[in-house]
């Protein structure tokens, strides 16, 4: 992993928002964008910020492959527990915008860009 001084809270906090998102994907709720398909976006902005999340937690493309292809597998399995419930539906392309959110999050990873979390605790030293 990648040298943070926080970094057993930045997991926590990884691992919270993963919960959050899976809470928020099986409850009875309907959270409203009032954009036309904005839930896809919605779909896209969750994954792709838990892929930036970890991306910025673990530099090794191993590592990295590895919670691509487990918030890939995440979405897909939501979504059809989604449609299970009876109350949510099963969407193809909810999973389609959790990948493309999987995969510009790894784009916008770092080395391209900065390391968030580094950054956050830089800032706070200062």
């Amino acid at each position: 992993g990648l040298d943070l001084r926080a970094r057993s809270l930045w997991l926590l906090l990884g691992w919270v928002l993963v919960l959050c998102i899976v809470f928020l994907s099986v409850a009875p709720i309907s959270i409203e964008t009032g954009v036309e398909q904005g839930d896809k976006l919605s779909h896209a902005f969750a994954y792709g910020t838990l892929m930036v999340w970890f991306a910025n937690l673990y530099g090794r493309l191993a590592r990295r492959r590895m919670f691509a292809a487990g918030l890939v597998a995440l979405g897909i399995a939501l979504e059809f527990i989604q449609g299970w419930t009876g109350y949510r539906t099963f969407e193809v392309t909810d999973m389609d915008a959790d990948a493309a959110g999987v995969v510009a999050g790894w784009a916008l990873a770092p080395p391209r860009m900065p390391n968030l979390l580094k950054g956050v605790e830089k800032f706070f030293r200062t």
